[in-house]
C-alpha cells in the first residue's frame, strides 16, 4: 500500500466552530501546517482551502473543506480528481466520539460510525476505502446530547489532552506518509492511553 498524498481534516468553517470538538480534523491539520510553515489558500475548484507540506521527504497536500461538515465529501472527491490521489493515498482526520479526549487512533476502511463528514465522503465514493485518524472527544453519556456535545467546546483538562493526541498523531504521520502504516498505528496506539 503506498504512502499518504493527501491528509483531510474535516469540520465546519467560521469562527464560531472553531474551538468546538466537531472541529478536531480542522486542528489537527491547522497544527501540522503551523508546524510545516505552510500556509492556507482558498480553491474554490476544490470547495475548500488547502496547504502543501513536506512528510518523510515527500509532498503531501491538506486541505480543510469549506462546505460544513454533512458535505465534506464533495472538496474530498473534488480534491482527489483533481491530484489524481486514489483513495487509499488519503487520511481523513475527524472528531470521534467513542475515543476518550487524548486518544488518536489511525485506521484503514470500515464504517462511518455515524460520523457525517465520513458518511457523505463514503456516499460519493461508493466505498470507505480510505485512512482515518480518529481523534478522540469522549461520548456525552446519552445519544440525545451529542449534537450540543460535538458542537461544544471541550474543559480545560480535556482540552490539554486533545492537544497532546494531536502533537503525538503529527509525530507519526512520516511513517504512514511513507507507507508504513503499521509502524504508525503501533507507536500511536501505545504511546499512552
Amino acid at each position: 500500500m503506498s504512502g499518504l498524498r493527501l491528509i483531510v481534516g474535516l469540520g465546519n468553517p467560521g469562527p464560531e466552530h472553531a474551538q468546538t470538538r466537531h472541529n478536531a480534523g480542522f486542528r489537527f491539520v491547522d497544527a501540522l501546517a503551523e508546524r510545516a510553515g505552510a500556509r492556507w489558500r482558498l480553491e474554490s475548484k476544490l470547495f475548500g482551502e488547502v496547504a502543501r507540506v513536506e512528510l518523510a521527504g515527500q509532498p503531501v497536500w491538506l486541505l480543510k473543506p469549506a462546505t460544513f461538515m454533512n458535505l465534506s465529501g464533495k472538496s474530498v472527491t473534488a480534491a482527489l480528481r483533481f491530484w489524481k490521489i486514489e483513495p487509499a493515498q488519503a487520511l481523513l482526520v475527524h472528531d470521534e466520539l467513542d475515543l476518550a479526549p487524548g486518544v488518536a487512533r489511525l485506521k484503514f476502511d470500515g464504517g462511518h460510525g455515524g460520523q457525517n463528514g465520513l458518511r457523505d465522503t463514503m456516499r460519493l465514493l461508493g466505498h470507505g476505502g480510505f485512512h482515518r485518524l480518529r481523534i478522540g472527544i469522549g461520548h456525552p453519556g446519552h445519544k440525545d446530547r451529542v449534537v450540543g456535545w460535538v458542537l461544544g467546546r471541550h474543559g480545560r483538562e480535556d482540552e490539554l489532552l486533545v492537544e497532546r493526541a494531536i502533537d503525538a498523531a503529527i509525530d507519526v504521520l512520516p511513517l504512514a506518509v511513507a507507507g508504513d502504516y503499521n509502524e504508525a498505528m503501533k507507536r500511536l496506539h501505545t504511546s499512552r492511553d
